[in-house]
């Protein structure tokens, strides 16, 4: 594998994702050993060559000779495509490009509330971009909702079946009733929030997604299915705690996060 030398690649360490891939491109040789540091350490031999806030929305690799800086997608494509050159002809196809160009910004922009890290003090953020947290929110609702959907027919025997729409509607209401909720009690935190709360909530729904698999092949006992899904929900909650310690929100939204969930067990069984 062929190695990009001369070449810098500046990643977030305040992000485990980034730190993870571009560690990886030196443990595997596609980068130098030198060849990645955290934008928050910028090398003063770069800082002139980087639009900052740039590079803290999307990764910069910048050529040391030449003092060319790229961003985004395109610098991963530049490391990937010198160490394995049969992909050069897919990284130069425009609708590829253009597609993972919008995949890498809706990760990057929603990086921090799908694995949120303590803040640092007056450390540089990535810009708040406010259409890719509404379609992170969208994408998560609509997923989270279809496998609640199809797990729903696993809990027959303890929980009333409902319409194909009723999960949509449950996932749906819990972003409004939570949102209405921090908007009265930190409202410059609402998105941060419930970005986190999407999260939880599609790794949640990820997590039951083995046990439909398996009731296909498997004639497990009802029992099995609700204590599997009780389970998950327990590992939510605990990661709501946790989450909203990081946000410094303390224990409101979590209780009303489990609230929510309780009222919407009740009119179930009423309705």
């Amino acid at each position: 594998m062929r190695t990009l030398k001369n070449h810098v690649i500046l990643f977030d360490n305040e992000c485990p994702m980034c730190y993870a891939y571009t560690k990886a491109f030196v443990k595997t040789g596609m980068l130098s050993q030198k060849g990645r540091e955290a934008y928050q350490k910028m090398p003063s031999n770069i800082c002139p060559l980087v639009t900052h806030q740039r590079a803290a929305n999307e990764i910069a690799l910048v050529n040391t000779e030449t003092g060319e800086v790229t961003y985004g997608i395109k610098s991963l494509f530049k490391i990937i495509a010198h160490a394995m050159p049969f992909f050069k002809p897919l990284f130069l196809f425009s609708p590829f490009i253009y597609l993972m160009q919008k995949l890498y910004a809706f990760i990057s922009y929603n990086r921090k509330v799908i694995i949120p890290v303590a803040v640092k003090k007056n450390s540089l953020q990535p810009s708040f971009k406010r259409h890719y947290r509404i379609a992170f929110l969208t994408f998560t609702w609509i997923i989270t909702a279809y496998i609640l959907t199809n797990y729903a027919h696993l809990l027959t025997g303890f929980v009333p079946l409902g319409g194909k729409y009723r999960e949509y509607l449950i996932c749906g209401g819990q972003l409004f009733f939570q949102g209405a909720i921090i908007s009265f009690y930190k409202k410059e935190k609402l998105w941060d929030y419930l970005g986190n709360m999407m999260t939880i909530s599609f790794a949640g729904s990820l997590l039951l997604l083995p046990v439909i698999v398996l009731a296909r092949y498997i004639d497990f006992e009802s029992l099995f299915f609700l204590l599997c899904f009780l389970m998950v929900a327990g590992l939510m909650f605990l990661e709501h705690i946790r989450r909203s310690k990081v946000l410094k929100l303390g224990w409101l939204m979590s209780v009303t996060w489990a609230l929510y969930r309780l009222i919407v067990l009740g009119l179930i069984f009423i309705l």
